[in-house]
């Protein structure tokens, strides 16, 4: 008689169904203890942030702050957002003006798990700045994106970007245009061969279809921009506001270095590149080297010829005849008219002519971009912008 083989326990043919399961949970029970945890890395590094930039001077707060984003990414999301402005530029360091605040809807920060010193964030228009409790100024935009590399520790570099900004100054509740654009980057890292005694930082700004109102009347209509610039001569890395950086760049005899920019407005193109250091009270000084198209249409777009006709205000006069009084010119003109009926007139009208063959004499032929051009120096004499012996413009101090 053949003896019948026992069937195997149940029990051990079933505990691999169970195994899978078990697995996906411990999985899963891992995973989210990796994202809590690096949600509360990714709210550490943004108090970073915020502490950094409060030593800046710019104090960010929110009324609400809320994480989320599990199971993949992290999202920070800070409502009723508002940023504290204080001793930002030369004017409020120096006035010790109250500061300014801007607030805004809202700022959503976001951040993959797996890159928790990268966050990226979206700003929601629009940002109204008080100063005294009073608007002073309103800033629209269709999109604000931004990233920054490198939190809580020195950050290695950060980027903004911006789709039709709008910026209006807001006098008697009465909105005026001071700047517009179509787009506007702005790029900052640590150079590659910087070291820490002796920082140095790489920017780039890039405006498309801008219009700047209150620089000077060429800027009021649009142009396109790019500008890259090496800042040396940096004490550190340490968070403090502009004035103060650059009081410190200027103490240790260091320089912006225009590496590259270039300007288009129409047929006009210009590029220039040079070195420009800062006086003892902040104004710009130096030189760059300039080469444009168009030149025939540089000076009218000065305005010289309109400022001639209309009397020639002195404020006006001051941004391109230093030293020279409204009085001067129009007596001189009615000397002329009085002498030879109409002189003063044609004198006015030729104007434009009489200063480009000037400008045309401290400059050199050459080709830009497939067109003929002219090579000059742009020269910056203690904030003051001269192209020749003609001021064009007068840059405010930076500290």
């Amino acid at each position: 008689m053949t003896a019948t083989p026992a069937a195997p326990s149940t029990k051990y043919r079933r505990w691999p169904i169970f195994v899978m399961p078990v697995l996906m949970v411990i999985a899963g029970a891992a995973w989210s203890a990796f994202w809590f945890y690096s949600a509360s890395q990714v709210d550490r590094t943004v108090d970073a942030w915020r502490a950094r930039e409060a030593a800046s001077g710019r104090i960010y707060d929110c009324a609400k702050r809320t994480v989320a984003g599990f199971p993949f990414r992290l999202e920070v999301h800070c409502l009723d957002a508002t940023v504290e402005l204080k001793s930002q530029t030369a004017d409020q360091a120096a006035a010790q003006t109250p500061p300014v605040t801007a607030r805004l809807g809202d700022i959503f920060v976001i951040s993959q798990i797996y890159t928790p010193k990268l966050l990226i964030a979206e700003f929601k228009s629009p940002a109204t700045l008080s100063q005294n409790g009073q608007p002073v100024m309103v800033v629209n935009w269709k999109t604000a994106r931004s990233s920054i590399v490198g939190l809580p520790g020195t950050p290695q570099s950060a980027d903004i970007v911006f789709d039709d900004p709008v910026i209006d100054r807001v006098e008697a509740s009465v909105q005026t245009p001071v700047a517009r654009a179509s787009h506007v980057e702005l790029h900052g890292r640590i150079a590659e061969n910087s070291r820490p005694d002796h920082p140095m930082i790489e920017t780039v700004i890039e405006l498309t279809g801008a219009t700047l109102r209150d620089v000077h009347p060429v800027l009021a209509k649009p142009f396109d921009a790019e500008v890259h610039a090496m800042v040396r001569g940096l004490k550190d890395y340490a968070p403090k506001p502009w004035p103060v950086r650059f009081r410190e760049l200027q103490a240790a005899g260091g320089s912006i270095e225009i590496m590259q920019s270039r300007i288009q407005q129409g047929d006009l193109i210009a590029i220039a590149a040079g070195s420009l250091g800062l006086t003892a009270d902040g104004h710009l000084d130096g030189e760059l080297h300039m080469t444009a198209t168009g030149f025939e249409k540089l000076i009218p777009a000065l305005g010289i010829e309109q400022m001639l006709e209309q009397g020639v205000p002195q404020g006006t006069l001051d941004k391109v005849a230093p030293g020279v009084k409204t009085q001067d010119i129009d007596n001189l003109f009615g000397a002329l008219d009085r002498a030879i009926p109409g002189l003063g007139k044609a004198v006015r009208e030729n104007a434009n002519a009489g200063v480009a063959a000037g400008l045309a004499a401290i400059g050199q032929e050459a080709t830009l971009e497939g067109k003929k051009a002219r090579s000059f120096p742009l020269r910056f004499v203690n904030g003051a912008v001269f192209v020749g012996p003609l001021k064009v413009a007068q840059t405010p101090p930076l500290f």
